[in-house]
Order: C-alpha cells, then sequence, then structure tokens
C-alpha cells in the first residue's frame, strides 16, 4: 500500500513545481512530510550520512569551477570578437549569418556553457543585424535559441556533470561520449540553415562587404586562437587522462581569468560579480541536489521505486519499450520543469531499470543530455524562449519565436533518434581512448 502513497509524492511534488514552488524546499517538505507521517522521523537517520557523501564528492566540485569559468569568460568580451569574425568569415553567404550564430554558440558552449549569457549576447549583437539585412525573424530566432542551448551536450558542461554523477559513469568518459553528438548536431543545425537558404534565398540573404575592414586573418587568429586554446587545455587534458574532470575545471578557471585579463576585462567589478554569481548557482544546485537526496531516501522507504521498476520492466519491448517511455517522459516533462529539476527527480528512478534491463549507462546519460537539451526551447517554460524574448527587439514577437524553434527542436529530436538507433556514435569516442591508455 504504500507504494501508492509514493506514487502521491511523485505526483505532489511535481503539482507543486508547476505552481512556481521552490525546488529544494518543495522536494524537502513534501519529504519530511510523507516521510514523517508514514515512515517516522526515525527514518531520516540515514539522511545526514547521505548529505556528507554529496558534500564531500570531488567530482562535484567541477560544478562551481565550469560555472565560475563560464561567467568570467562571458564577461571577457569573447562572444563578441566571435561573432564578428564570424560573421566576417561567413556573412557574404547566403544563410552564413545562421551559420556564424550556431558555429559562435558551438564555440561558446565548449567554453562558457551558460546558456542564457549565450542567447543573451547573441540576441543583443546578431540579431538586429540579421532583421535589418532582411533575414526573417523566425529563422533568425530560431538559430539563436538553439545554438545557445548547445552548452548542454557540449562539453565541460554542467547537465553532463550531473548526469554522471547520479547515473554512475565517469564524467570524463562522459564529455568523449557526448562529443560526437554534439558535432552531429552542430552540423544539422547548418545544413537546414543552408537548405532553407537555398530554398528559400529571401529568407537568410547574403550579408553586404563592408568598407574599411582590417586584414580578415589577424582577427581570425586572435578571436578563435585563445578559445580553442581553452578548449584544448580544458578537454584535451581529461581525454589523454592528464587531469580529472575536477582538475580540468581548475585550469579552465585560471585559464578564463587569463583571457578575462588578455581582453582587459579581469578588474576587481567583474571578479565580485562573477565569484557572486558562481556562489548562488553552485548554492542552488547543492540545494536541490539535497532536497533531492532526501526526496529519493523516502521515496525508496515507501517502495516507490521498487513499484517503477516493476512497470518499466514489464513494458512491451524489453530495452526499447523501456527507453522510448523513458525518453517521452524526460521530453514531456521538458515542457514544464528544468533540466535540474528533471536530473535530480526522475533520472535517479530510471537509471537503475535501465542498468537492470542492460541499456549501457554511458549511452543513457548521452541520451538523457540530448533531450534535457530540448526542455530550454519547448513552450511554454522554455528557458531560451525567454531570454531571447527579453534581449530581442521590440518587433520581435513570441509567437515568431515559438515558430522559429520548431524546426530545431525537430532536429534535436532527429538527434537523439540517431544516437539511440546508432550508439557507437556516442560509445566509439570512449572506447577508442581507452584503447589507447591501455
Amino acid at each position: 500500500m504504500t507504494e501508492i502513497w509514493a506514487l502521491v509524492m511523485l505526483a505532489t511534488a511535481v503539482g507543486l513545481l508547476l505552481l512556481g514552488y521552490p525546488v529544494a524546499f518543495t522536494l524537502g517538505a513534501v519529504s519530511l512530510l510523507f516521510g514523517g507521517v508514514l515512515l517516522g522521523l526515525d527514518f531520516f537517520a540515514l539522511l545526514p550520512l547521505r548529505i556528507w557523501g554529496i558534500m564531500t564528492n570531488f567530482t562535484l566540485l567541477a560544478v562551481p569551477l565550469f560555472v565560475f569559468m563560464g561567467i568570467v569568460l562571458e564577461k571577457s568580451g569573447l562572444a563578441e570578437e566571435l561573432l564578428e569574425t564570424m560573421s566576417r568569415l561567413f556573412g557574404q553567404l547566403r544563410g552564413g549569418m545562421g551559420v556564424s550564430i550556431v558555429l559562435v554558440g558551438a564555440l561558446l558552449a565548449a567554453t562558457t556553457g551558460v546558456v542564457g549569457a549565450t542567447v543573451v549576447t547573441m540576441a543583443v549583437i546578431a540579431l538586429p543585424v540579421m532583421l535589418r539585412h532582411g533575414y526573417k525573424p523566425e529563422l533568425a530566432t530560431g538559430a539563436i535559441a538553439a545554438s545557445g542551448t548547445l552548452g548542454q551536450i557540449v562539453p565541460p558542461s554542467i547537465v553532463l556533470i550531473l548526469l554522471g554523477d547520479i547515473i554512475g559513469v565517469p564524467v570524463g568518459k562522459l564529455f568523449m561520449a557526448a562529443v560526437t553528438p554534439g558535432l552531429v548536431l552542430i552540423t544539422l543545425f547548418i545544413l537546414y540553415i543552408l537548405l532553407v537558404a537555398k530554398w528559400r534565398p529571401e529568407v537568410a540573404p547574403a550579408l553586404p562587404k563592408k568598407d574599411g575592414d582590417g586584414p580578415l586573418l589577424p582577427q581570425v587568429i586572435k578571436s578563435l586562437l585563445p578559445p580553442l586554446a581553452l578548449i584544448f587545455a580544458v578537454l584535451g587534458s581529461i581525454f589523454f587522462g592528464v587531469a580529472s574532470p575536477t582538475e580540468s575545471a581548475a585550469v579552465g578557471a585560471l585559464g578564463a581569468m587569463l583571457l578575462a585579463a588578455v581582453h582587459r576585462r579581469l578588474n576587481l567589478k567583474n571578479l565580485r560579480s562573477a565569484m557572486r554569481s558562481t556562489t548562488r548557482m553552485t548554492s542552488m544546485v547543492f540545494l536541490i541536489l539535497i532536497g533531492a537526496t532526501a526526496f529519493g531516501l523516502v521515496f525508496s522507504g515507501l517502495g516507490g521505486d521498487d513499484l517503477v521498476h516493476e512497470l518499466m520492466t514489464s513494458l512491451p519491448g524489453g530495452q526499447w519499450g523501456f527507453l522510448l517511455v523513458s525518453m517521452l517522459i524526460i521530453f514531456i516533462l521538458g515542457f514544464f520543469l528544468d533540466f535540474i529539476e528533471i536530473s535530480f527527480i526522475v533520472v535517479p528512478i530510471l537509471a537503475p531499470i535501465a542498468i537492470y534491463l542492460g541499456v549501457d549507462p554511458l549511452w543513457f546519460a548521452v541520451l538523457i543530455a540530448l533531450n534535457l537539451q530540448t526542455s530550454f526551447l519547448t513552450p511554454p517554460f522554455g528557458f531560451s524562449l525567454f531570454y531571447l524574448k527579453a534581449a530581442a527587439p521590440p518587433e520581435v514577437r513570441m509567437p515568431q519565436i515559438y515558430r522559429g524553434i520548431l524546426p530545431f527542436v525537430a532536429i534535436q529530436l532527429a538527434g537523439l533518434a540517431m544516437v539511440a538507433l546508432f550508439p557507437q556514435i556516442a560509445l566509439w569516442l570512449p572506447a577508442l581512448m581507452d584503447q589507447l591508455a591501455r
């Protein structure tokens, strides 16, 4: 009978979250209510040990370091330089400005990983230029919103760190597994923009060449080499076994400060702002993690995990039936809940079932990350859409943004399907690195 109460507790928590109550306190309060009434307060004697395990987790130390790296880079002026350089490189092609947006989004994803900052920066700098030169608002806004979300799948990504810890796979391997799916998405975005520009030239015209621009090569070297060097320092140190993800995050944080110093943006005001934002973001993540730990403890104590296990393993189709239903659940929840909430509430329930059914946990983690990326784009609560609307010119309307992101959501789902049908897209690079390490 207690299993039914576990589902009631889950429904209560999700309902309160949809009403807008804070995530960490909602999970903690619901856990205390149901656990205290149904299991007794002595049941929570185990909770301090679990919280201590979270706070001493070396892997999770990468979260504040990568957040700090991203915020410092966002304040360094890197995005502005990249956008200007890419627009000069590709702007004279039909759809070239859209291609530039995707490439800049990919580079910023591999360095800053801050979705909100990426979307706002590109909306402020590039969107007015695109609209002024005849780009259709739907294509321009869709490209910016979708490219900004690449930070969720292109490593180093906070989502991948959290999923690696929750599912129990090495974060370094998960970073490697996410590289090719990220490149697949970037390629699909670019192909879509180029095809639209070819079929309907008026939707994405070429930009006229500016007079008085200096030589292109020095600008490319100046703009591209620093972020590429930082990407190599952070990801290369993980891929070649020189550093753990947490140690590479420290390298990235130091590299971000050096880049900010080169751009003459490393001052006390920016550092104080970056540290304040990092503290706020990290505190939010860890508070949610503590609330989710209490929730998971009570949910398991009420037998909810056994009930969900029985339901999911009895689905027709075995592994594929489970994968289809679990991906559908995560996709639907992404319309209403944040990726952190889904990661801490739903993934701990699904991950043990996936392992029981023989699903490769590394592959499963990549599929979830790709799925969670769409939650930034799906209305009504897609955060990229809100960031974009806030930074867009007044003439850009919300219905235009919604129409613009639909093709990109379809592309992301196509990328998810490709990785699901061909697991080696995600698994070949970790396997290669394992062979080289022997």
